[in-house]
């Protein structure tokens, strides 16, 4: 359903005080080793008290979602438990991104019923998908009709030189699979590879373009710019930017404006909103300087 009030100004006063979606890693630790992964690689871990009562928090600040990554989510031992007592206690969307490779019978009984979208990582098809990650592409075919059987269905899909010639592959993929979502994620810059370059990003806009199947298509955009390589969208919240409509909670317990932000704020005693606060004060304290300049 969508729903345009355009008739009525609704005050920032009156606005949730909490972002519309948040993310938490859960954990570092992933089993794979993608070249392009921007996660931090340090040894860190959240404590499953601690993010429950943030979830608590957050649903009471009029938050909408949690999306919990990492790392890989399910190396996170406890997380059966997590979903259930978020979903039990919130009414809290709850999704999971996650490369797919783990999911077994058992974790899809265990989550069943307490996550309500699961994304999995498909990065290209083939022997791409399978240089990218070191795994087979059938073993995780066989694994995403396992999850499509339980939750409804996302994949994401970083792109870059070497994927882009197989998005029609990864959409039909995707489309044999049941998924509702394309989540097109332009490759970022990491320690080891550039990002994705003009080329890349012109030919992936004209891809989007050029699409006619079934996929409802999403895109990421480009930390702290906004950019969406050039493309319109649907934005229903335009004055919700910022923390105001996403923020990030790293395995270290760091509240930050993305997964790719390196600066942010540790979430302490005084919880996430506290700490949304502080890193609120520190952005307009920059953009008051940046007006001055």
């Amino acid at each position: 359903m969508n729903v345009l009030l355009d008739e009525l100004d609704v005050g920032p006063e009156h606005w949730s005080r909490a972002p519309r979606q948040v993310s938490v890693a859960l954990t570092n630790a992933c089993d794979l080793a993608c070249s392009f992964c921007y996660a931090p690689k340090r040894p860190a871990v959240l404590d499953v008290d601690r993010v429950a009562a943030w979830a608590v928090e957050l649903a009471s600040a009029g938050c909408l979602g949690v999306g919990f990554g990492g790392g890989e989510p399910t190396l996170y031992r406890r997380l059966p438990q997590l979903c259930r007592e978020i979903t039990s206690t919130t009414h809290l969307a709850l999704t999971l991104t996650t490369h797919g490779q783990r999911w077994t019978p058992k974790l899809v009984r265990e989550l069943s019923g307490n996550v309500h979208f699961v994304r999995v990582s498909i990065d290209g098809v083939g022997s791409v998908y399978e240089q990218i990650r070191g795994r087979s592409f059938a073993d995780v075919s066989r694994r995403v009709e396992l999850i499509a059987s339980a939750f409804p269905l996302g994949v994401n899909t970083v792109v870059n030189s070497a994927v882009l010639p197989t998005l029609d592959e990864v959409a039909a993929f995707a489309v044999s699979h049941g998924a509702l979502e394309l989540l097109l994620l332009p490759q970022q810059p990491t320690r080891l590879l550039p990002g994705a370059d003009d080329d890349v990003v012109a030919a992936l806009r004209d891809w989007i373009h050029g699409y006619r199947g079934p996929l409802r298509l999403a895109i990421g955009a480009a930390p702290d710019s906004g950019d969406l390589v050039g493309l319109p969208v649907a934005d229903p919240l335009p004055g919700e930017v910022g923390l105001r409509s996403y923020a990030h909670v790293d395995a270290s317990g760091w509240l930050r404006r993305s997964s790719y932000d390196t600066d942010g704020v540790p979430v302490g005693t005084g919880g996430v909103l506290a700490s949304l606060d502080r890193l609120a004060a520190i952005d307009a304290g920059q953009a008051g300087l940046r007006g001055k300049a």
